[in-house]
């Protein structure tokens, strides 16, 4: 993945938020308040209700414990994100969607992967840490927010000292980011739609555009819209909103930069992508069946021009058809 930045780096630094949490003992009261909530689970905007821990399942097939199909360093998000180090990805199992064209439909459909109990999960994120990777990046992760924010009290008493970045479709209630205020140093939320039922069609989201604009609101309270870089280029607080470009106009690019432009500001740092290619359900589908091309990212460059939002980061138009 070639990315074009068009962002200027700012210096700074500063401890990981979840690292004063640990130390007033809020950390891990979060954690016991959030994980007796799966006896009735609210987590995403489906609010299914069902009882977790005692087995139940909804809407996302999640369990009482985190499910994570793989952990490793991951050198191909934004720049400031993957460094020279690379970021620590953990890619959680399941998910709150059901994307016709997901390129990971085995781990979010299909649910493969393995369950990792709270002091695993924590022994994985150290892994990470000790492997030189700059973050802990937490890849579809909303449905095991609890879950999450019991295993940072446990990996952060064993030394983790790295941001938690979030790395969320977008869908997302405001009750669940609150839990991770202080907890989540990165968010990278997608905003993908303006259109419901585009939504509903494609990707299976019940009211996705009305809770992902809350959401995004209540990451800039928390993080602010720009994000915030070391003396090394490396990312340590802040938000940047991902778009992926689909084919055919369906991800409504013109109006979902136009909402970001004004209601985030102009400052915000946006990742457009590029990287779409038909997979799961979508390769026979008669709008989502191809790839890319050349002139429907151009025209998203130019929205993005012509609104002013020059923070963030682009592709090359060569890896475009």
């Amino acid at each position: 993945m070639s990315w074009t930045a068009s962002a200027a780096e700012a210096p700074g630094g500063e401890a990981p938020g979840y690292l004063r949490l640990l130390a007033s003992g809020a950390l891990e009261q979060r954690a016991v308040d959030a994980l007796a909530g799966l006896a009735a689970c609210r987590l995403c905007p489906r609010r299914c209700g069902v009882d977790r821990l005692g087995g139940q399942l909804g809407y996302c097939r999640a369990g009482a414990v985190a499910r994570v199909a793989s952990y490793n360093a991951h050198r191909w998000e934004e720049p400031p994100i993957s460094g020279s180090g690379g970021s620590g990805t953990i890619f959680f199992s399941h998910c709150t969607a059901r994307c016709l064209f997901c390129q990971n439909y085995s781990i979010s459909q299909l649910g493969v992967g393995n369950d990792m109990a709270t002091e695993e999960l924590a022994r994985a994120m150290c892994k990470l840490q000790r492997r030189g990777c700059h973050n802990i990046n937490l890849v579809t992760p909303t449905h095991y927010v609890p879950q999450i924010i019991a295993a940072v009290a446990a990996a952060a008493r064993q030394g983790l000292r790295i941001p938690i970045v979030y790395n969320t479709s977008g869908y997302e209630t405001v009750e669940t980011l609150r839990l991770l205020e202080g907890v989540v140093d990165i968010y990278l939320p997608d905003a993908k739609y303006t259109d419901e039922s585009v939504a509903r069609e494609i990707s299976g989201f019940d009211g996705y555009v009305v809770a992902n604009r809350a959401a995004l609101l209540e990451i800039k309270r928390q993080v602010g819209a720009e994000l915030l870089v070391d003396e090394e280029g490396i990312a340590y607080r802040g938000m940047v909103v991902r778009h992926l470009v689909l084919p055919q106009g369906l991800s409504q690019t013109p109006e979902v930069l136009a909402w970001i432009a004004e209601n985030l500001g102009r400052e915000t740092y946006v990742s457009l992508m590029a990287q779409y290619f038909p997979a799961h359900h979508a390769v026979e589908h008669p709008r989502l069946g191809r790839r890319l091309y050349h002139r429907e990212y151009r025209a998203a460059l130019d929205a993005l021009e012509e609104l002013g939002l020059e923070n963030g980061w682009t592709q090359e138009l060569d890896r475009v058809y």
